[in-house]
């Protein structure tokens, strides 16, 4: 089993961990309604995905 040969310090171990950082989701806007959507997602105002309704609307 690998063991550290020597303490690794309080600096280094967090410059390593400095990159855990969260990101916001990347939101693109829907080509029919134009509300944001995640991409590759059904859209939730309208119900449409790559420009065929998947989701039946009920506002008729």
């Amino acid at each position: 089993m690998a063991v550290p040969k020597r303490k690794m310090s309080k600096a280094r171990r967090d410059r390593r961990r400095a990159n855990w950082k969260l990101e916001a989701p990347g939101y693109v806007s829907c080509p029919q309604c134009h509300a944001p959507v995640l991409p590759h997602h059904v859209c939730s105002e309208c119900g449409y995905y790559d420009g065929k309704e998947v989701i039946t609307s009920d506002e008729d």
